[in-house]
C-alpha cells in the first residue's frame, strides 16, 4: 500500500508564462515499496494569514478582508488561494514534481488582495493533497488506492516570488473589475474632463478627496 509524503523545496515564478504562475517545486516520496505507476493529484492551497505577523501598513490594507485589527483574534483566519489538479508520471521511491500555481491580480479576489497588502516576507501556506495513487500490487497487478486529506505540506512563499511572476505579465499593472454602470460613469467623467488615460481620472478623483 503506497504511503507518499509531501514536502515543497522551494518555489520561483514561471518564465514567460501567459499568465502570473508560481511554481512550487513538490517532492514527493513513497515510504512503501509498491513502484508508482502514476498518481492523480489533487491541491488545496490555503494562505495561513494567522501564522505571520503583520506591519501598521499591512493592516491598513488588510482591514478589506479581516476588519480593524482589534478584530483579528475572532476574524483573521486562513484564506483558500487555489485549487489544482495535476498528474504526477511513474517514479519509485519518490520524486520531485513542478505543481504551478495562478496568481490573480484582480483586487476583488481574497487572494489578490492579501499579496497586494503585504509589504516585504513570506506567505505561509498549506498545502492539503488528495487524490489517487496507480501502483503495483505484490502480484505485479495494477491497483488504485486514496490519498488522505491528512497529507499536507507547508511552505513560506516569499512574496518576491509572487511579484516577480505578476510583474512579468503586467509590469507595474494591477486589476480592478467594476459593476457596469460604475465604470459608464468614470467614462463619461473621463471624457468629460479631457483626461487621457484611465490613470488620469482616478488620481483627478482621488486629489478631490481630502
Amino acid at each position: 500500500m503506497p504511503d507518499l509524503r509531501f514536502r515543497v523545496e522551494g518555489a520561483q515564478a514561471v518564465a514567460h508564462a501567459a499568465s502570473p504562475l508560481v511554481s512550487l517545486r513538490l517532492h514527493i516520496s513513497n515510504a512503501a515499496a509498491d513502484p508508482i505507476h502514476a498518481v492523480l493529484l489533487r491541491c488545496q492551497v490555503q494562505i495561513e494569514a494567522p501564522r505571520r505577523a503583520y506591519e501598521e501598513s499591512e493592516q491598513e490594507g488588510l482591514a478589506d478582508l479581516f476588519g480593524a485589527p482589534a478584530r483579528w483574534a475572532t476574524t483573521l483566519k486562513p484564506l483558500l488561494w487555489t485549487q489544482l489538479g495535476a498528474t504526477v508520471p511513474a517514479f519509485a521511491g519518490e520524486t520531485r514534481f513542478e505543481l504551478q500555481v495562478p496568481c490573480t491580480v484582480d483586487l476583488n479576489v481574497a487572494s489578490g488582495k492579501y499579496f497586494q497588502s503585504l509589504a516585504s516576507g513570506a506567505v505561509p501556506l498549506l498545502l492539503l493533497f488528495s487524490g489517487t495513487v496507480f501502483h503495483a500490487a505484490p502480484d505485479g497487478a495494477l491497483q488504485a488506492a486514496p490519498i488522505p486529506w491528512s497529507s499536507e505540506a507547508r511552505f513560506s512563499l516569499p512574496l518576491a516570488v509572487v511579484r516577480e511572476a505578476i510583474e512579468a505579465c503586467f509590469p507595474n499593472a494591477g486589476f480592478l473589475t467594476l459593476q457596469r454602470d460604475v465604470l459608464d460613469r468614470l467614462y463619461r467623467y473621463k471624457v468629460r474632463s479631457g483626461l487621457p488615460t484611465w490613470e488620469r481620472a482616478i488620481e483627478a478623483l482621488l486629489e478631490r478627496t481630502p
